[in-house]
């Protein structure tokens, strides 16, 4: 089975999706996600806190921080969210081993989770990766802080 995820901003991208979806053959599901894709501002802050969280942390890698925040903290906002997801990550993933089902989320088998999001679902996913290991004590890039960096 294809899936074809498509961010639409734009008039004409909406068109291309009228297009697509015409020339389609019966009979397929569609779904469509409310809410733009998820920034780049996001996914680098993500990316810094997994470097962080790895460096203070001191016995995983940022890949494997990665893994671990996809599977606790993505993972169960797209299952709440995302009846496609839901379905393919509870036939494919769910019946599967805890170790296993941690590295389907990192490189190379790379699970898409927050690649899917929208910004709110990843607001919320970044929500959560600071609450938890800010709770351990950890300290985290403030992401004004990135801002003003940029600006500077």
């Amino acid at each position: 089975m294809a899936t074809n995820n498509r961010i639409v901003e734009t008039e004409q991208a909406r068109d291309m999706l009228i297009r697509f979806v015409k020339e389609r053959k019966l009979p397929f599901t569609a779904s469509i996600t409310d809410g733009k894709h998820r920034t780049s501002d996001q996914n680098r802050l993500q990316r810094q806190w997994m470097l962080e969280i790895a460096a203070q942390l001191g016995d995983q890698t940022p890949e494997e921080v990665r893994g671990y925040c996809k599977l606790h903290f993505g993972v169960p906002i797209l299952r709440n969210e995302n009846d496609v997801f839901k379905e393919e990550y509870d036939r494919v993933i769910m019946p599967l081993p805890y170790e296993h089902k941690l590295k389907l989320m990192m490189v190379p088998f790379d699970f898409g989770v927050t690649r899917i999001m929208t910004t709110r679902q990843k607001t919320a996913y970044l929500d959560a990766v600071h609450r938890r290991f800010s709770e351990q004590g950890l300290i985290l890039t403030n992401p004004e802080d990135l801002k003003h960096r940029r600006a500077a």
